[in-house]
């Protein structure tokens, strides 16, 4: 049973910056991939990033492609989403998960087997 920690999250103005990390324990050499969505209040959970965790090949969301970066140490168990300029409309809930396929289906949040509780973040204006 894989467990995903998130931490990192918070308060910052418009065009600053943030970094989620989320460390993953328990089966984690079942991993091939973790993704990181998001949750605004209202609205449905939506894919931000994604990377595959042997070869680390990373996919992102066109609303968050050329400001966020998401990488991974294996060696740690730890995948990070560096968020760069970011805006209000990036305030939300952002979750870690965990895919034991590696699907390319990756935008979709019922592929993931596990889940972090998540981290706020919020960007004012």
């Amino acid at each position: 049973q894989v467990q995903l920690e998130e931490s990192g999250g918070g308060l910052v103005q418009a065009g600053g910056s943030l970094r989620l990390s989320c460390a993953a324990s328990g089966g984690t050499l079942s991993i091939a991939a973790m993704g990181w969505f998001r949750q605004a209040p209202g609205k449905e959970r939506e894919f931000v990033a994604r990377i595959t965790w042997r070869i680390g090949i990373t996919n992102y969301a066109d609303s968050v492609k050329g400001r966020f970066t998401i990488s991974r140490d294996n060696a740690k168990d730890t995948v990070w989403l560096q968020m760069n300029s970011l805006k209000p409309e990036d305030t939300a809930v952002y979750y870690c998960a965990a895919d034991r396929q590696s699907t390319v289906r990756f935008g979709t949040p019922e592929v993931y087997e596990y889940w972090g509780q998540g981290t706020q973040v919020t960007v004012s204006s």
